[in-house]
């Protein structure tokens, strides 16, 4: 007798600006059985801190590797997560360790889009993973990226 796993996919196409690049939304993993899950998988918590105007929400796309993060390519995680006082906390479980970088931006107008001005300009607070710097365009791979262990992981970023 064979048994079939059958896991759904849920791929939500959208796409969100940020100043010359691009925040999508939705999951680029194809399905797999739970017996192919990692045997040390990480958890990734991700604390955004500094958020001067609580309300909103924290908009943030994770890649794990320079091509999807400097090409505007798919990230491997994304996640809406509400803004509480001048905080908001990402989790994602069941990272395969290695290394990860962190776009995001604070959506405060909640209509899941960065606002910007007509010259391109972002108008919401952004920010990257080791709170690197855009400089004419988001970091590169190189300045943002950083390891996740099998385990727990904890990175904070500052939204601005």
């Amino acid at each position: 007798m064979h048994t079939r796993l059958i896991t759904p996919l849920l791929i939500v196409a959208a796409t969100l600006p940020l100043g010359g690049c691009a925040i999508s939304i939705g999951d680029r993993g194809a399905p797999t059985p739970a017996a192919a899950a990692p045997a040390r998988a990480a958890t990734l918590v991700i604390r955004f801190e500094g958020i001067e105007t609580p309300k909103g929400q924290i908009m943030l796309s994770v890649f794990d590797n320079a091509a999807a993060h400097d090409q505007n390519g798919g990230p491997v995680r994304v996640a809406a997560v509400p803004v509480e006082g001048t905080t908001a906390l990402a989790t994602f479980e069941g990272l395969a360790p290695g290394d990860y970088a962190v776009k995001a931006f604070h959506d405060l107008d909640g209509d899941g889009k960065m606002g910007s001005n007509p010259f391109g300009m972002p108008l919401e607070p952004f920010a990257f993973s080791n709170d690197a710097k855009a400089q004419g365009g988001p970091p590169r791979w190189e300045a943002a990226r950083f390891p996740v262990a099998a385990g727990a992981n904890a990175v904070r970023i500052a939204i601005k």
